[in-house]
Parts: structure tokens; C-alpha cells; sequence
């Protein structure tokens, strides 16, 4: 028997892409939030939408793994 959830199944994580985004292309609003930084990173899904925007590289990482994505690099 079966399922779709066996425990022999390899386990999927959904795909997310990390990429650098400019805080000066962000709304104002979110801007004012970004403390001084130039640069935050979007974690995106396969579809394109934003999951979302974090301090710096590794924590997008971080924050993908702790949510049992896979991240990938975008540049």
C-alpha cells in the first residue's frame, strides 16, 4: 500500500529564489523600515511571488531552510 505521504517518500521542499533588491526600489514605506541598508534580499517563489525581504544573504537562507524550502541563488 501507498501513500502519498509515506515515510520511505523522499521529502520535497518547494524551490525559492534568493535575489538582492535595491531598498530604492521598495515603497516608501518600506524604505523607512530598512534602517539605513541599501540593499535587502527577497526570498520569491517558483511563481514569482515575494515571500519575504530580509537584512542580508545568509538569513535569506536561514529563512528559507527554517521553512523547509530550497533556496537558490538568483544574481
Amino acid at each position: 500500500m501507498t501513500h502519498e505521504h509515506d515515510a520511505a517518500s523522499p521529502r520535497v521542499h518547494p524551490i525559492v529564489y534568493i535575489r538582492p533588491v535595491a531598498v530604492a526600489d521598495l515603497p516608501e514605506e518600506v524604505q523607512e523600515q530598512a534602517q539605513g541598508l541599501e540593499t535587502l534580499y527577497a526570498i520569491g517563489s517558483e511563481t514569482g511571488e515575494q515571500l519575504a525581504l530580509v537584512r542580508d544573504r545568509h538569513m535569506a537562507f536561514v529563512v528559507a531552510r527554517q521553512n523547509d524550502m530550497t533556496p537558490v541563488s538568483v544574481h
